[in-house]
């Protein structure tokens, strides 16, 4: 029973030989580039950076910290929100296409979302979305702090910097990632500006 699989052995070694490219010819060479053309170019792989911001609420003080870093494929966000800090309950989160803090209480200067596009907003948006600042909601517990972590694949970190900035803005209600243009997450109760702290 040995000599028929010994003697098999030598043509499959051959037979793959031919098939990783050293020994190929006619319908396997044609094969092998088409398939080629087809898979395409590698993935990109994003910049990699660090970010953070430091949290205002409502009345311009401190309420928590907020860190960002970029991986090869998408960005990991991690924020922490002091006691008191927020109502408790879900919250929307988005990231806003200004770096601008400064309007405290109402933070508009901030902008529009990230990659803000009339008609795209939310996660579950079915039709056009969604917009590259799109968030999952963050909850806060019954004394007002909240711990958060999401991973997004909608934005980049370092062209996301470029221009006016970046900032991160936590509102009022919770995302209902449907509706237009903010999913119902009410007023802008606390912003941080986004600043690069390194690779």
């Amino acid at each position: 029973m040995l000599k028929p699989f010994l003697i098999a052995a030598p043509a499959l070694a051959l037979a793959a030989c031919g098939h990783n490219g050293h020994m190929m010819h006619g319908a396997d060479h044609s094969e092998h580039m088409m398939h080629t053309a087809e898979s395409g170019p590698p993935p990109m792989v994003k910049e990699l950076a660090k970010a953070d911001a430091s949290i205002l609420g409502a009345d311009g003080k401190e309420i928590g910290q907020a860190r960002f870093e970029q991986g090869p494929t998408g960005l990991l966000i991690r924020m922490e929100i002091a006691p008191g800090g927020l109502t408790p309950g879900w919250h929307g989160l988005h990231l806003h296409e200004k770096g601008d803090c400064s309007d405290v209480g109402a933070y508009q200067l901030s902008g529009g979302h990230h990659g803000k596009e009339a008609g795209a907003h939310g996660l579950m948006n079915p039709d056009l979305g969604p917009e590259a600042g799109d968030l999952p909601n963050a909850w806060a517990a019954a004394d007002g702090s909240a711990g958060y972590e999401a991973f997004t694949l909608l934005t980049d970190l370092v062209p996301a910097l470029g221009g006016d900035g970046l900032s991160i803005i936590i509102h009022a209600a919770e995302d209902d990632h449907r509706s237009q243009p903010i999913g119902g997450a009410g007023a802008r109760v606390a912003c941080g500006v986004v600043t690069r702290t390194g690779g």
